[in-house]
Parts: C-alpha cells; structure tokens; sequence
C-alpha cells in the first residue's frame, strides 16, 4: 500500500543545501501499522509530508496503492489523509466543527454530508453537541478527535499520523491511542505513524524502521522492540535515552553520522 525507494529530500542549495532524506527505502503492506522513530530532525516527518502530497521536491519514489504522491494526482486525497502533530494549530479557529469535517466532502463533490459528518462525530467519540462548536470551545484532546474524524471523511484507505499525542496529556494520549486502533480494525486502515514515543511505536505498530539524519539505520518488529534487542548501536542508545533522564547513560551517549 506504501511504497518508498530511495527518497532524497533537500532543502536549500549550494553550500545552505541540508539533506533532510537521504535513500529511504521501506513498504508497508495492506491493512498493516509502520511506525518512523527517531530523534528530532531525523526525517520522519518529511517522509510523511512528501507521503502527503506536501513536498513535491523530492527525487526517488513515494508511492500510495501504485498511485506518486505529490504529482497532481487528484485520487490520492481519497486515498490518503494526514493528522497533524498539532491539535491546536490544525483546526481553523474561524470555522466550525461542522464545516471542518463537511469541507473535503465539498471539495471533492461527495453528498450527504449531513449524515456523514454525524456518522464522524460518533466514530470519535464526540456527540451532536460539539457539532457546531468553535475550536476555541474544545480541549486538546477533542480538537485532535476532530481532526482524525476530518481525516477519515473521504474514507482513505491510508492513515498518516504525524506524533498525534505528543501534545495532549498523558491520560488523553492513552484514549487518542486506543481510539486509533479501534478505527484502525473497523476501517481497515493502513497506518504510518512517526513518533519519537518508543512505547508509543511499540503499542501501535507492527513493523518499524529507526532514522538518524535522514537515513534509515534498522528496521525491526515491534516485538523486536519490546524486547530491547535491537541490532544497531544507534537504535540501543535510543533506546536508554527513551527511558528518562540518567547522568551516567547521558554521559556516556555518542553522536552517530
């Protein structure tokens, strides 16, 4: 279902030019999860920009069900959505709840928005009541739920989930995650999902891959991961680093090129 072979993505030129992706490879199949870790500024989420439809400059292949992304092809907003990492600033803070989730429905000249948009609402786990509430009227958590149900109004196949949770509460996370996997099952969904959470990948996903400056290092099962075996040196350090602050394991981390 997703399909990426050595995908370059640069930014600037000449001597400001930075190699934010550099050759990488993976497919995640049907009805699977995938999950991208790694610090901040490994990649990840250009990878799914460029997934998206968002960044068009980039060399190599970025496919959605056989279909390029980011080259005009007017199917692929039905094949894939994206929810952003930031619940606050992803939601106009003009428009309703109802015009949100009813505006890919005009775009893309889909009728019965009506019991669309109430069908969405519930599948979230959000009432009638919200339905004409501002962004301003909801919490963090509830903003994010507008936003997947926004996702899932073309009924994509494919599921790009840029950190979901990594603005809400500790509490709210556990929700936003589980309802996640709920629709995952009900709509059949094929998930890629960049976090810098391990437990996150690991409660989510099925396969992962771990990126360090642009590049892909390991892929592994999430088994794999809840294990803590992984094979690279890099992905081991991650792994010490995920599990909160410690002055010795601090001092003794090294930066890998």
């Amino acid at each position: 279902m997703i399909r990426v072979e050595d995908l370059e993505v640069t930014f600037g030129a000449g001597r400001d030019a930075v190699r934010a992706v550099r050759g990488v490879s993976f497919a995640v199949a049907p009805g699977e999860s995938f999950g991208l870790v790694g610090e901040s500024g490994s990649g990840k989420s250009t990878v799914l920009r460029v997934l998206a439809g968002l960044n068009t400059r980039y060399r190599g292949v970025a496919e959605i069900g056989g279909i390029a992304a980011g080259r005009g092809d007017r199917r692929l907003p039905r094949l894939v959505q994206m929810v952003f990492q930031d619940p606050y600033g992803s939601l106009h803070p003009r428009h309703t709840v109802d015009r949100a989730l009813s505006e890919p429905l005009e775009i893309h000249g889909i009728g019965d928005a009506n019991a669309r948009v109430a069908r969405a609402l519930e599948e979230v786990g959000l009432g009638p009541a919200f339905r004409f509430r501002y962004p301003n009227q909801l919490s963090g958590g509830q903003r994010q739920r507008v936003a997947i149900a926004r996702a899932l109004m073309l009924e994509p196949k494919v599921l790009l989930l840029d950190e979901p949770t990594s603005a809400l509460d500790v509490s709210v996370q556990a929700e936003i995650l589980n309802l996640l996997k709920r629709l995952r099952a009900s709509h059949r969904l094929t998930i890629l999902l960049v976090s810098h959470n391990l437990a996150v990948i690991a409660h989510m996903c099925d396969r992962l891959a771990v990126m360090n400056r642009g590049a892909i290092v390991e892929e592994m099962d999430s088994e794999a991961l809840r294990r803590a075996a992984p094979r690279e040196p890099y992905t081991r350090q991650l792994l010490l680093a995920s599990r909160g602050y410690d002055r010795a394991v601090a001092a003794g981390l090294v930066t890998y090129d």
